[in-house]
């Protein structure tokens, strides 16, 4: 049988961990699973390093402030997948599973809705994303494992995820949309159960989310080609607040998805802004492009990786300026010389003080054009934005892939192009 370790924590200055938990329960008790039987493996007061109880571990720092971390779908459907298991092969309720993550640490979980019958059990873990904004936040992440004839672990989706209708995604067209980490996660974490209590018959897992066919409409899951639910992911186990990792992962799967369908011809957007100029003046529809947001070098280095040949970028001329003056990260925490580069080479072609004084003085690229659109090196200082543009973009692939760009004002009074794009344009709109 395995081991359970009862314990109880009250609220006191000794207490290292109680400043975490005991604001919001004051005085508990909980069972641990104890997955590998081992009581190295338990830090004073029976809690693993690593788990959710964990000190600064547990915390980011971002902008400044010291933000909790998550945990990942991946992470809770492996506890709840664990402690249904548990409970099926002992017979013992289980109120908290601790399991092993990707990141080679331990996390515990605290376990709902555990229900225990003859040939199954059912367990769920409510969905922590920490003080990351995850939309996730708050699902139950439910676990039914049940008895099969056969001796392999199979994991597959229930309500509230979503299934896989699109070539090119990490997982195979019509599977469940469970990610290849999350189903090692859980096979591997399940498996570990079954050792421990010399069970070698086979199981079957079904991870649900219900609500999850809602909550997958705020996420990027109907763009991928996922319908029904949401995606169980995560590649550490672990949320970090605010991170650029999960939304340039997204955008790698966005990729993949074009990959697949064809290998040489790629447009890219920072987004749908400038969406409606762009099906008006230009004939194609911005919103089949993969959006990179602002993430250019990140975007680029993938798309050289899968091997296109040819890239269409397309963007507002508020990111795109950016790129000239050798920005691959566009977005304003990172850097802002939107005017200062449209001065600068307005002042190499001859602008005076004044009209460098007054670009400088811009809030938007739309005034900065305005400002010098009547002088006799405007079409030049468009050429030339566009030109060191290229360079960086070309230097960025390191002639891996030719790359057209074409960017624009808001109301597209101002557009720019390089010399093969209208080649690109012609090839999209026919797509």
């Amino acid at each position: 049988m395995g081991r359970r370790v009862e314990m109880m924590i009250s609220k006191s200055e000794n207490n290292p961990i109680s400043d975490i938990k005991s604001h919001r329960y004051g005085f508990f008790v909980y069972s641990v699973i104890d997955i590998t039987g081992s009581v190295d493996n338990y830090a004073p007061c029976g809690l693993t390093v690593g788990s959710f109880f964990m000190d600064n571990k547990g915390y980011t720092v971002r902008g400044g402030k010291l933000m909790k971390n998550g945990y990942t779908t991946g992470s809770c459907a492996a506890a709840a997948s664990s402690a249904a298991a548990y409970m099926l092969l002992t017979g013992h309720k289980a109120e908290m599973a601790e399991i092993d993550l990707p990141s080679g640490e331990r996390a515990a979980f605290e376990i709902h809705d555990a229900e225990l019958f003859t040939n199954y059990a059912i367990c769920s873990v409510t969905k922590d994303g920490g003080d990351d904004p995850d939309v996730t936040t708050g699902l139950s992440i439910f676990a039914k494992v049940e008895y099969t004839m056969d001796d392999n672990i199979k994991i597959d989706g229930g309500d509230g995820i979503g299934r896989v209708t699109a070539k090119g995604l990490q997982c195979p067209v019509g599977e469940a949309a469970i990610n290849p980490v999350p189903r090692k996660m859980i096979n591997e974490n399940v498996a570990s159960i079954c050792k421990r209590f010399e069970y070698s018959g086979g199981l079957s897992i079904t991870i649900s989310a219900p609500g999850g066919e809602k909550t997958a409409l705020k996420t990027f899951n109907p763009r991928l080609g996922i319908i029904g639910g949401i995606s169980i992911l995560g590649t550490t186990g672990i949320v970090e607040p605010m991170s650029e990792k999960a939304l340039i992962d997204t955008i790698k799967v966005e990729i993949d998805k074009t990959h697949a369908y064809n290998s040489d011809y790629i447009l890219i957007t920072p987004g749908n802004y400038g969406s409606d100029y762009c099906q008006k003046m230009l004939g194609i529809d911005i919103k089949k492009a993969v959006q990179i947001s602002n993430y250019v070098g990140e975007s680029l280095d993938y798309i050289k990786y899968k091997g296109f040949k040819h890239i269409l970028l397309v963007g507002h001329t508020g990111k795109m300026v950016k790129i000239a003056a050798g920005v691959m990260n566009t977005h304003s925490s990172y850097a802002d010389c939107r005017m200062e580069t449209i001065a600068a080479y307005s002042a190499a072609l001859g602008a005076d003080r004044i009209t460098v004084n007054s670009i400088l003085s811009c809030v938007t690229t739309d005034d900065a054009f305005d400002t010098v659109k009547d002088e006799p090196y405007y079409e030049n200082l468009k050429q030339m934005i566009m030109d060191k543009a290229l360079d960086r973009l070309n230097f960025r692939l390191k002639g891996s892939s030719d790359i057209e760009l074409v960017m624009f004002t808001t109301e597209g009074e101002h557009t720019i192009l390089s010399s093969g794009a209208f080649k690109l344009i012609e090839y999209f709109k026919e797509k």
